[in-house]
């Protein structure tokens, strides 16, 4: 049986099989590049990067591809024409295992979605409550 409760990403990364296990840690080098403040944590079982107590961004890996979410309707907007090369659906961007890793992708995904995050904060804050 594989193992679920990771307590840490090194942990999440030193699962997976060797031939993974270089991605993993390239995807996971840009995204901690591009968000040098997050929290690395794992959540809901995988590598999560928050900000603010917030959760910007997630990766995992699996048998023939990685993955990153949440793919918002903003994110998937804004690459459209650099995520045409992928499988996105559901709020998933599929990267085949083999293939290059879009490392500077990568990065512009994970600063565009702490953007996000901190608008949505930003909007919350200003909205007065309600009693």
């Amino acid at each position: 049986m594989v193992k679920t409760d990771f307590q840490s990403v090194d942990e999440y990364v030193a699962s997976q099989p060797e031939a993974v296990q270089g991605v993993l840690g390239r995807v996971r080098s840009a995204i901690r590049k591009a968000l040098p403040r997050a929290e690395e944590v794992i959540s809901y079982k995988i590598p999560t990067y928050k900000l603010q107590n917030r959760p910007v961004l997630y990766f995992a890996g699996w048998k023939r591809h990685y993955s990153l979410y949440p793919a918002t309707e903003r994110v998937v907007a804004a690459f459209e024409d650099e995520l045409a090369l992928y499988e996105v659906k559901k709020g998933t961007i599929r990267f085949p295992l083999f293939e290059p890793i879009p490392v500077k992708l990568i990065g512009q995904i994970a600063k565009f979605r702490a953007k996000e995050v901190a608008e949505r904060l930003k909007a919350k804050a200003a909205k007065p409550k309600e009693r």
